[in-house]
């Protein structure tokens, strides 16, 4: 017997039940209502219309209503808003927004994917000024067009999430004048502040007017406010501070809302209503590491959902193992992904864990190919158990692929060990023998085995300020061209034949230019009797990407003779 399925909004969580529930029956009924005019669209790819990269808006649309009608006789109607949800007649009313004309259709099951909004905050003068949003493709022809017909050159994007970075960005490489500006001390919540300083310094080096730490608290005409008292120059503004879940119509219906502020679900994603689902930005999620429901809005996740609701419909079990929040932005010449838990996370979520930090820096291939670069990387691992937890990866080359590497060992419960241990594509042009993710293993085996001690880039402008013995094992042209302040100068190749000038009364700190030489002459001084000697993790480069942004935006005193970010 044939049932018939409605489905509330579009795009990633929408679409694909649609889709799927057509592949799982040919006789069932499916109709699909998006209040917007297009049904189906690239979300993720809208920035990039504002530089060019996507020459037309049109493109950015995947599937037209008449094509979801023809390959998978699926009845998509745009420009269709359900409006109210009977649960007791299981039927839902629907007004054609350019018509205004209302009409229900009935359901077996009901799918609410509503997606979420764009947050707005009623901020002092913001009627007074050009505000635009970027969440379907109204909105960012809408921005592109009107920044062109008005010859907009100061622009401002006040958030610095995934929507405002990427905006950011592209509204530069158009060849505007652009401010970016993020309450938070860094920009992109799935990286820590030590990581976040890598996309600081790439912002404010390709010319964006970078601001962290400031939050806007008015708007005067073609004029941001901030807090701190500072004005800027904005002819145009927009708000990509973060989306909130569309629940309105789940409200109106007397659906549970969860602790979140988005919709509840179960592990099947049904509502507190067993024949009603709910997928996508609106919903809150399990989070497989914390241990907690959040919210999770991402296209990857709301089409994993979306497979799992047209399964269960049709009878078919899936084990739900919650998600872990996989995801990658472009910063103009830098990429970062990001996968599972970061330390503020763990911090913010007051999750009870004892966890530990391996960070590396080696090169994303072999040295003597065209185009290595380094590659940032910081794994976070559950001490004593070695649990892998998460990992952030930044650089100019493949940060995805070392990323998808973990995502997937975090997904089968690997261990420090297993990074060490995996075997790994390799070939001078795409990686090393001892890849960038078994090189974090090995870091990572030895701190949680005890091997060495180690310090963060974070604690070096205390040390350099309290006078700590800091020892610069690089070798000498190395040190001249660039050092800590105060640090000494003992080369690695020379360690052993000047020991006598290594005191034992003090903490030794030993740095390099990765932390892998002054590893190796952590190990030699421990063997030769030394206890109180530490690594600083990220050596050199790790120090120099981590002060520079505030240093040259502050002007507060360096603690380098100069950077060396290569």
């Amino acid at each position: 017997m044939s049932k018939k399925y409605l489905i509330v909004g579009g795009v990633a969580g929408g679409a694909s039940t649609a889709a799927r529930l057509r592949r799982l029956s040919e006789e069932d009924e499916i109709i699909m209502f998006e209040r917007d005019p297009h049904v189906s669209f690239s979300n993720c790819c809208l920035p990039y219309h504002l530089s060019g990269t996507v020459k037309k808006a049109e493109s950015l649309v995947l599937m037209h209503p008449d094509k979801f009608l023809a390959q998978y006789n699926i009845d998509a109607r745009v420009n269709n808003e359900v409006i109210a949800i009977d649960r007791v007649k299981k039927e839902v009313t629907v007004k054609k927004t350019l018509t205004g004309e209302e009409y229900t259709e009935n359901y077996d099951k009901l799918i609410l994917s509503p997606g979420a909004k764009a947050i707005v905050p009623p901020i002092k003068g913001i009627e007074g000024i050009k505000v635009f949003t970027v969440r379907n493709v109204v909105d960012i022809d809408k921005l592109n067009k009107s920044v062109k017909a008005m010859g907009i050159t100061n622009i401002s994007v006040i958030g610095g999430g995934f929507i405002g970075v990427e905006v950011a960005e592209n509204l530069k490489e158009a060849g505007h004048n652009v401010t970016l500006i993020e309450a938070l001390p860094h920009i992109m919540k799935p990286f820590d502040y030590d990581m976040a300083q890598i996309l600081h310094k790439e912002m404010y080096d390709k010319g964006v007017n970078l601001i962290v730490g400031n939050k806007v608290s008015a708007f005067e005409e073609d004029t941001v406010v901030l807090e701190s008292g500072k004005k800027i120059e904005a002819e145009a503004v927009v708000m990509a501070i973060g989306v909130a879940p569309e629940t309105s119509l789940a409200v109106k219906a007397g659906l549970e809302i969860g602790e979140t502020g988005s919709i509840k679900v179960d592990q099947n994603y049904r509502t507190s209503d067993k024949d009603i689902y709910a997928v996508g930005d609106a919903i809150e999620v399990y989070h497989a590491l914390a241990g907690k429901t959040v919210r999770l809005p991402l296209a990857g996740p709301a089409q994993k959902q979306a497979r799992q609701v047209a399964d269960h419909i049709h009878g078919r079990v899936v084990r739900n193992t919650g998600f872990i929040g996989s995801s990658i932005v472009k910063c103009f010449d830098y990429n970062a992904a990001s996968v599972g838990l970061n330390e503020e996370m763990i911090k913010a979520l007051k999750l009870d864990i004892n966890y530990e930090v391996a960070k590396v820096i080696p090169g994303d291939k072999v040295g003597l190919m065209p185009g290595c670069e380094p590659l940032h990387f910081k794994l976070i691992f559950q001490v004593p158990t070695g649990k892998v937890l998460g990992a952030q990866a930044i650089g100019r080359g493949n940060v995805d692929k070392r990323v998808d590497v973990i995502a997937t060992a975090i997904k089968f419960g690997a261990t420090v060990d297993d990074l060490r241990d995996l075997e790994l594509c390799y070939a001078p042009p795409f990686g090393t023998a001892k890849d960038v993710v078994n090189f974090a293993g090995y870091v990572a085996t030895n701190l949680l085995h005890g091997e060495f001690k180690q310090v963060r880039e974070k604690d070096i402008r205390d040390l350099v300020k309290k006078g700590a013995c800091i020892i610069d094992v690089r070798e000498k042209k190395e040190y001249e061209l660039s050092h800590i302040i105060g640090a000494k100068n003992i080369p690695l190749s020379e360690i052993r034949q000047r020991i006598n000038e290594i005191p034992k009364d003090e903490p030794v700190y030993l740095q390099c230019r990765s932390a892998q030489r002054s590893y190796n002459a952590l190990m030699a001084l421990k063997h030769l009797g030394y206890e109180n000697v530490y690594n600083v993790s990220g050596g050199f480069m790790g120090i120099s990407f981590y002060e520079y942004f505030n240093d040259v935006t502050t002007g507060r005193e360096k603690i380098v003779t100069d950077y060396n970010f290569r």
